[in-house]
């Protein structure tokens, strides 16, 4: 591992890791990628990233996929014909002994689990783990390089269309150096979190973002996506109906929902129902051709199967500030106040600390299964956010900076 310890510059642009790292030509046939899997699945951590496309489409469409570990790193073509990507899914999905290293990777474990129904794990995801080591809450990949490594990334590929084949040079050059330069930063990330006894805080997150129920999109929950000023209960029952629909027409013909109906459609069609389907060709936002096809007709067959939202389905008044009357609305927003000094001072992202819902909550008068009342943040926050709420902490400004005193 010495030689990812100490990864050195010779300038913006050049990665000197490659200069012993071995990179592969771009994997093409399905006995070089088995190989390539069988020797990277010895090493106790790899690095992965996708490139893929989704303006045109409902599921994304893979590309791209690059894996480095210290040794060697390779860009896989899923495009290729007659590729098997069961090695490569089954590293990331089924191997428990490789960690897998990813950079702001929601996206990426989407598209693994449309491809297995799993999520990879175990995972490190270096934009949450920067958080813990105050370096902001959603740090670019190319800061991230600049922070650790001082490289400047060559922006250019960035935009490039990665379904277009054959794929040059200069895009597979930018492809590789995401996870060539991410196989050097995960180690000295790993003993910053040691050294300053913040490893821990991590894992919480990295379960959550693992967990394979964040990327099912259920048709059923779909309404839920939707804004819509309406809390009838038969308007949000026709909203659900209507959601669902679209979503299923969305993923059976792969286009974007909005392609489909656009969310101030549904929600207008929801709120103010047309009687027939003649009555859509007059609807904002629809053709006049939906009065007499198919779709159209399908849509009014939702619009008929839908019943009222269920008491135990409606939503919160406002979810994000529960039950919060005026002085509660002060109390969330000097909480927010005390979340930034807490923040500050132990150099740790706000939103990795505590979730402006979960403050709200808290102002409210909840006690029970709030994350910020369990472990760390609670010894890093929670506890303190309690005194303030029950009259035991107030703010005070000593010498221009606003600090936190203990009441009588």
């Amino acid at each position: 591992m010495s030689s990812i310890d100490e990864p050195v510059s010779d300038g913006p642009g050049h990665n000197k890791i490659e200069d012993h790292m071995q990179i592969h030509p771009l994997i093409t046939d399905s006995k070089t990628l088995a190989q390539f899997c069988a020797r990277i699945a010895k090493s106790p951590y790899i690095a992965v990233d996708t490139e893929f496309m989704r303006e045109n489409s409902y599921w994304p469409d893979l590309c791209l996929v690059q894996v480095a570990d210290g040794n060697e790193a390779a860009a896989i073509d899923p495009k290729a014909p007659g590729l098997d990507l069961s090695p490569l899914l089954d590293l990331l999905v089924d191997n428990e002994d490789v960690l897998k290293v990813f950079h702001a990777g929601g996206q990426d474990l989407e598209i693994i689990y449309n491809l297995t129904g799993k999520t990879p794990h175990p995972l490190f995801d270096t934009q949450i783990a920067a958080m813990a080591l105050g370096l902001g809450e959603q740090i670019g990949y190319g800061n991230l390089v600049d922070a650790w490594l001082g490289v400047q990334l060559d922006k250019g590929a960035r935009f490039t269309d990665w379904g277009r084949r054959p794929l040059d040079k200069r895009q597979i050059d930018y492809a590789i150096g995401d996870v060539t330069y991410l196989i050097q930063i995960f180690p000295k990330m790993l003993e910053e979190l040691k050294r300053t006894g913040r490893g821990d805080w991590l894992d919480q997150e990295m379960e959550r973002i693992s967990d394979p129920a964040n990327y099912v999109n259920e048709p059923e929950e779909a309404w839920k996506r939707v804004r819509i000023a309406s809390r009838k209960a038969d308007v949000l029952g026709r909203l659900k109906a209507l959601a669902a629909w679209r979503e299923i027409e969305a993923q059976d013909k792969n286009l974007p929902r909005g392609r489909i109906v656009k969310d101030e459609t549904l929600a207008d069609i929801a709120s103010h129902p047309p009687r027939t389907q003649d009555d859509l060709g007059k609807v904002r936002g629809l053709s006049a051709t939906w009065k007499t096809n198919d779709i159209g007709a399908r849509l009014m067959a939702a619009l008929g199967s839908h019943k009222p939202l269920d008491k135990d389905e409606m939503p919160e008044r406002d979810p994000k500030r529960p039950g919060l009357g005026k002085d509660g609305a002060l109390v969330a927003d000097l909480l927010k106040l005390l979340l930034k000094i807490r923040s500050r001072d132990i150099n740790v992202a706000a939103r990795l600390i505590a979730r402006s819902d979960d403050i709200d909550a808290l102002a409210a008068g909840v006690r029970e299964d709030l994350p910020i009342l369990q472990g760390w943040r609670y010894e890093q926050f929670g506890r303190d956010a309690v005194d303030l709420v029950e009259g035991r902490l107030a703010f005070t400004v000593k010498g221009g900076r606003l600090k936190m005193t203990r009441t009588e």
